[in-house]
């Protein structure tokens, strides 16, 4: 390989990360746990969006059950996002020569 076609790469791949830093908060992804009674939404930025909890699961006296389900949720939605962000990176660097 030429080292002046991987030093274009290289400048190529900076110039798209910008945009690619800039579009990451347009994907989202939505977690959930408990049949969908708690969901998650989380953009690309690893930002919370949104929370939904249904009302059947508030119980005042098992307080530690839904904290596990908003937990489990905000996992779900970060291993989705991490997923989705993954693929964007591999694209971009593919159509670069670079591996993924």
């Amino acid at each position: 390989m030429d080292p002046m076609d991987i030093f274009k790469n290289l400048q190529n791949l900076q110039s798209q990360m910008t945009g690619v830093q800039d579009k990451m908060k347009d994907v989202s992804a939505v977690g959930s746990s408990g049949g969908d009674m708690v969901t998650i939404e989380m953009n690309g930025a690893m930002e919370v969006i949104q929370v939904k909890i249904a009302p059947e699961i508030v119980n005042p006296g098992d307080i530690t059950m839904l904290e596990d389900l908003i937990l489990a949720a905000f996992t779900d939605a970060g291993t989705k996002i991490k997923v989705k962000l993954a693929s964007e990176m591999s694209s971009l660097t593919g159509n670069l020569g670079f591996p993924g």
